[in-house]
């Protein structure tokens, strides 16, 4: 078996996940994932970033070290095996906040780390949101009131567990999906969280299951989004007509 084939096996069973599942999130079929780890074939550059997002972990660390020698949570914290989040802004230096639509929220668990796609993603401006890396999610369910469906969560980056702090709330990228949460504890090997909402249980979600951490920065519905998008489309309509009556005034002056 090759180098790989070895570790495609043992980050598989280090989360406990079947080679069905693993073969469903990276969109192919069970019996090619099981070659892979068998070491009958090598998957192509694409599956191969697939296969990397999916376990965060690079794919240089995939093909060149033995990573059942090593522990897998202080692989996960190496500098070079993250992926840093571009910061971009508008014409006013503002920043963009991505905003990832409830349809497409499944395909954010593949595209998270794919310039491409959030490059394609619908972006808001906040004026009082300066410092930080910010993006919008979707949430669902009556755990977090008084947030219910509809409502969109703001949430600046934070790059490691560490930043957490106990009591604050989080949107949390898992493997399974979104998770709108406060934290209750960071424990040795996982986090444990809460709802605010008596009626549910804590969660316990080990380190290997987080994908990105945002803590919470604000909240608007989706039509307080129209109500934003309509705003900035009546300021750009007034810059315009301010200009063009400068330019008149000008022209008129000049004569």
């Amino acid at each position: 078996m090759s180098l790989l084939s070895e570790n495609l096996r043992f980050l598989r069973n280090e989360i406990r996940a079947s080679q069905q599942a693993v073969a469903d999130t990276l969109l192919i079929t069970r019996a090619r994932y099981s070659k892979y780890e068998e070491g009958a074939s090598e998957p192509p550059i694409e599956i191969l970033l697939r296969i990397a997002r999916y376990y965060r972990v690079s794919m240089d660390l995939l093909v060149t070290i033995d990573l059942r020698k090593y522990n897998l949570n202080e692989i996960l914290k190496l500098p070079d095996n993250r992926i840093l989040l571009p910061i971009k802004t508008d014409g006013k230096g503002e920043n963009k906040i991505e905003i990832i639509p409830y349809k497409a929220s499944m395909g954010y668990l593949m595209g998270y780390s794919d310039p491409e796609y959030i490059e394609n993603l619908q972006t808001m401006s906040l004026p009082f949101l300066h410092n930080g890396k910010y993006r919008a999610f979707p949430v669902e369910g009556d755990s977090m009131p008084p947030y219910q469906d509809g409502t969109y969560i703001i949430g600046q980056y934070l790059e490691s567990i560490s930043d957490m702090k106990a009591e604050k709330t989080y949107l949390l990228i898992t493997r399974q999906g979104f998770l709108f949460k406060r934290l209750e504890s960071i424990n040795s090997e996982s986090i444990t969280v809460k709802s605010d909402n008596p009626f549910y249980d804590n969660l316990e979600i080990p380190f290997h299951d987080l994908n990105e951490i945002w803590q919470f920065a604000g909240s608007f519905t989706g039509q307080e989004q129209e109500i934003i998008n309509y705003a900035d489309q009546n300021i750009m309509k007034i810059l315009l007509g301010l200009t063009k009556d400068i330019q008149e005034l000008k022209k008129s002056v000049n004569s």
